[in-house]
């Protein structure tokens, strides 16, 4: 599932919907990256070489908040007793690795439904010496959940929103997990945001206005996925509909105040570069023009040259026990 490259990240409706993967995603395509699941979109044509490195870079940005995140579900499911852990749309593997280094006595496997990602992933947990005991498992989900095995905690960010029927999903994950394991869902926080309410072009509110457009496509997409349900977001219910006991929620923060480091000055440029292809078509003229405008390296008030670009997102876990 490395949805929007970054979705291997996270990302709310915003970043977390479509624009980000598990930790990993929010420069990416618009949502057709297809970690682990079949959500109805075509990935076949994706540059993984030039997008995977992008993911990378976006989880890495938001390691400090997903590390606090695997650390709060160590007090969860203690950490001793858990042998084995699936990132489900783990993507290039970076949360992969941040759950192996929390979780010492475990295999971490990382699923995911494009083979190029999961060879990063490998080659990840090589260079952090986790190769012993990170594993990968090439999976199309929600019709793969069956063969993945048993866990004593599952890791899905960003990944459930890809599956047409959430709460059919769910109680296929709650059967993988063995007595006293943990299931841990991220979804939902907040949007990222990387400029203020007033830019000096366009219209003052314009990153509101890509949320509500993101939004309208968001639940086109959702519509779209095979064997879609129509089901509220509560993910407390939907976790106890799924015979599990909820154990918590909690939120992270991730906030890089400006002036921005190069690095997150480039992913920035590349979340917006993937929105202008992937829906800026639902932008109006006025917002079009906007956005061609901080896409325009000539331009002083673009991406480029700004010096009030931030980054700040919070993702939101929600976990649950099995009896």
């Amino acid at each position: 599932m490395t949805q929007q490259i970054a979705s291997h990240d996270g990302h709310a409706h915003g970043e977390g919907h479509g624009h980000q993967h598990s930790a990993g995603h929010a420069a990416a395509p618009a949502h057709k990256h297809g970690h682990g699941h079949k959500h109805g979109h075509d990935s076949t044509h994706l540059d993984w070489n030039e997008i995977a490195p992008l993911l990378e870079r976006q989880a890495e940005v938001a390691s400090p908040a997903y590390a606090d995140a695997a650390a709060w579900l160590g007090t969860l499911a203690p950490v001793p007793g858990v042998r084995r852990v699936l990132d489900i749309g783990s993507g290039p593997g970076v949360i992969t690795g941040l759950l192996a280094e929390a979780f010492p006595a475990a295999e971490t496997v990382a699923v995911d439904g494009t083979p190029e990602l999961l060879v990063r992933a490998e080659a990840r947990a090589r260079a952090r010496g986790l190769g012993a005991r990170v594993s990968t498992l090439h999976a199309e989900l929600p019709e793969g959940i069956a063969g993945l095995g048993a866990a004593d905690l599952i890791w899905a960010g960003n990944s459930m929103h890809h599956m047409g029927d959430q709460r059919a999903a769910l109680v296929e994950f709650a059967g993988l997990l063995n007595p006293g394991g943990v299931m841990a869902l991220v979804e939902g926080g907040l949007p990222t945001r990387h400029l203020p309410w007033h830019i000096g072009i366009g219209r003052p509110g314009f990153e509101a206005r890509l949320d509500a457009a993101h939004a309208d496509w968001f639940g086109e997409m959702r519509a779209e996925l095979p064997g879609s349900k129509d089901e509220p977001d509560d993910w407390r219910a939907l976790l106890a509909s799924a015979g599990l006991t909820p154990a918590g929620t909690r939120t992270f923060l991730t906030d890089l105040p400006a002036p921005v480091s190069p690095l997150v000055r480039e992913l920035v440029i590349a979340h917006y570069t993937r929105i202008q292809e992937g829906w800026g078509g639902r932008l109006d003229a006025d917002d079009a023009a906007t956005l061609d405008r901080l896409l325009d390296p000539s331009d002083e008030r673009s991406l480029h040259h700004r010096t009030d670009l931030y980054y700040l997102t919070a993702r939101t876990v929600h976990t649950a026990r099995k009896g």
